[in-house]
């Protein structure tokens, strides 16, 4: 029996998230056990008079690409993939794991050879994207293994997660279009500003973002979502940060980061679990040390830790910082082939103050 909050789901991503319409070229990536979601955007976007392209992967493909390729499959950028960058005018990715932890025991060398061979599309995504000239978007379809990675049943996560995408609701575009009020009053409130302070357990941390921008996300790019964001001054970052929960990047987990940040960069990093994978990716290259994003989570509806940085940068009440890349479109200019989110959660005994005024205390917005 099909899921009814699906086929909302894929309708509020078609026409909310992307707009998509007539001519429209259309790539939906998934692994197949989203075949439920990948086939109900497949056929809005027909609908709507687009042309779709479904590219689904088999997840068990990508340890045995990273164990068996030599440098040169490593490095290897299909041309299909760099004319999809170029030409693209929408483009899905939804996350579907069967298995969080596959790349756990990968050597991180070899991801970052094929990291640094696709940055170059990764800048063209992300130039085209600041640029207007394509739309793309990140969701999840429920899994058994995103389930145990946030500790519920399957139908549990499922509630959860439709629960944090509003499809429940009678009209759920309209309530994302609160959120996007409720992120424009805050952006307002920072316009004009420059020192951010974030304190909290083992944080000290100052940034500063004179004159870049704070981009509101509103559902568009990311579903579920809720946050605004920013690029901080690439040399201005200074302090330490401690991080609640563990940050997952490339399919390997690392507790307990303490980042120690001066002039913009990290002088000093430790973990309690995987430091050594910490200070590889780190060194991937000369951006991956530099602050590329500075986000604040204002979805209230994702109450905690779920495993997937998706949902966990969300969560209102916390911050989460991105070593590497920065977003175009925020004015940040970090390079790197990085980007990876680690979240502090504030609502403890936590505060955000913007040159001296209160943002939020204890995971509260104070605006």
């Amino acid at each position: 029996m099909s899921d009814k909050r699906v086929e909302a789901l894929a309708d509020i991503l078609v026409d909310y998230s992307t707009s998509v319409k007539s001519g429209d070229l259309v790539a939906i990536r998934a692994s197949y056990v989203a075949e439920p979601l990948i086939l109900a955007l497949y056929q809005r976007c027909l609908e709507r008079g687009a042309h779709p392209t479904i590219r689904a992967s088999v997840p068990k493909a990508e340890p045995l690409f990273y164990r068996f390729a030599q440098e040169h499959q490593l490095e290897y950028v299909w041309e299909s993939d760099r004319w999809m960058v170029e030409n693209l005018d929408v483009s899905f990715a939804v996350i579907a794991d069967t298995n969080t932890r596959q790349l756990s025991k990968t050597d991180p060398t070899r991801q970052q050879i094929s990291s640094r061979a696709r940055k170059p599309l990764l800048d063209r995504y992300l130039q085209r994207a600041a640029d207007g000239e394509f739309r793309w978007n990140v969701t999840l379809f429920p899994t058994e293994a995103h389930a145990m990675e946030a500790e519920m049943s399957l139908a549990e996560y499922e509630d959860f997660y439709y629960g944090a995408c509003l499809v429940d609701l009678a009209d759920p575009v309209s309530e994302w279009k609160r959120m996007a009020e409720r992120h424009a009053k805050l952006i307002d409130w920072m316009k004009g500003r420059n020192e951010v302070h974030i304190e909290g357990e083992g944080t000290d941390l100052i940034l500063e973002v004179g004159g870049r921008e704070f981009v509101p996300a509103d559902g568009e790019c990311n579903f579920p979502d809720g946050e605004i964001f920013t690029g901080p001054l690439e040399d201005k970052t200074r302090g330490v940060v401690s991080f609640s929960y563990p940050a997952i990047y490339g399919g390997q987990a690392v507790e307990d980061i303490r980042l120690e940040y001066e002039a913009g960069r990290v002088v000093n990093a430790s973990a309690r679990r995987n430091e050594e994978f910490l200070i590889k990716t780190l060194d991937t290259d000369p951006g991956a040390r530099v602050l590329g994003e500075l986000g604040i989570g204002t979805n209230f509806g994702i109450p905690g830790f779920t495993g997937e940085i998706l949902l966990d940068e969300k969560i209102g009440g916390t911050v989460h910082l991105a070593s590497g890349a920065s977003y175009p479109e925020t004015g940040g200019v970090n390079e790197s082939a990085v980007h990876w989110d680690m979240v502090c959660d504030l609502r403890k005994g936590g505060r955000i103050t913007v040159d001296g005024d209160t943002l939020m205390e204890d995971g509260r917005f104070m605006v």
